[in-house]
């Protein structure tokens, strides 16, 4: 049962369970509120190093290592695995660090379907302050195990809200947010055919004039997809512009597209609605594009960095007002 857990997202959601593995994420959930409703652990040192109060009213199984071994996917478990109810997002208590040093700035991750991408771009997410994180349907589950150790604590550190779908999107976004979106496209080249990023939907062949607005279209997609209308979709004009130039209207979201399909047209669409902007990160040409959990963390530094400096500058100006 605890191999299904980690292993099924089906089994997961049925019974509103996920498996957490290892002394750190485990005492992160703890701390965040999430519910411990059985813990196997190997040694009793190891109960020790987590807060008291929260395992009391869980169910604590003394079980040899060998068997923990054998349950775990990772190739140096600790010997500690906790089941834990599903969290809610509504209801954690997230750390006070996190929530003093948050921004009106948000992520959403469009179709990221590797684990390890998914993770890295959810830690990026933690690390730049993000306010919340939406993740639409087409993307990977945040609670299987491959994604939470690659977030390293992140899932109990800010909002995740994940399955959605676009049309909901919007209610989950704070009024007069603005869209906008990670590409790689090089606007100078896209004058009828453009492909939608491979990669990322998050990083640029060098472009020639980044803020000319394009018209784009979506990939040509292969015969089988057709039927799902796939090809042939309206796709509205959004300027483009380099990514480390002014964008970054409080408050902001960011759209990361993912590694196979890049942005979906609901995200282009959604950003036109905003007045969003398509951003790009210029790479030396002949390189096809970044890594999708790279192309995130630049882009979300890099809108962290810009968020600051307005926050300086507009406190500068309430100091020293112009006469």
């Amino acid at each position: 049962k605890v191999v299904t857990i980690a292993k099924s997202k089906k089994f997961r959601d049925h019974h509103r369970k996920v498996l957490l593995e290892g002394h750190r994420l485990i005492k992160d959930a703890l701390e965040a509120g999430a519910v411990l409703q059985t813990l196997f652990f190997s040694t009793v040192g190891q109960l020790k190093e987590l807060p008291e109060a929260e395992l009391k009213g869980a169910n604590l199984v003394k079980v040899k290592f060998e068997d923990i071994k054998s349950w775990s996917d990772v190739i140096t478990p600790q010997g500690l695995i906790g089941i834990f109810s599903k969290p809610d997002h509504a209801k954690m208590s997230y750390p006070a660090a996190q929530l003093t040093s948050s921004l009106p700035l948000l992520l959403i991750c469009d179709n990221i379907r590797d684990p390890g991408n998914l993770g890295t771009i959810l830690r990026s997410a933690a690390g730049a302050g993000c306010e919340k994180v939406l993740l639409t349907k087409g993307c990977v589950d945040p609670w299987e195990p491959k994604v939470l150790r690659a977030g390293m604590g992140a899932h109990f550190r800010l909002p995740i809200i994940a399955n959605l779908d676009w049309e909901s999107v919007p209610s989950n976004l704070p009024a007069g947010v603005q869209v906008c979106v990670a590409d790689n496209r090089d606007p100078g080249t896209q004058a009828e055919t453009v492909s939608v990023p491979r990669e990322a939907g998050g990083v640029g062949s060098a472009p020639g004039n980044p803020k000319a607005p394009v018209k784009s279209k979506p990939e040509a997609a292969p015969e089988h997809e057709d039927e799902e209308g796939v090809a042939g979709v309206c796709i509205p004009e959004l300027a483009a512009q380099y990514y480390y130039e002014s964008w970054t209207r409080t408050p902001v979201a960011v759209v990361i597209g993912g590694e196979t399909h890049g942005l979906s047209p609901d995200a282009l669409h959604l950003a036109a609605s905003t007045g969003g902007k398509r951003l790009v990160i210029p790479v030396v040409p002949g390189v096809d594009s970044l890594n999708s959990a790279i192309a995130a963390g630049i882009v979300l530094f890099e809108g962290k960095r810009q968020l600051l400096q307005r926050h300086k500058q507009e406190d500068e100006r309430l100091k020293f007002p112009v006469v």
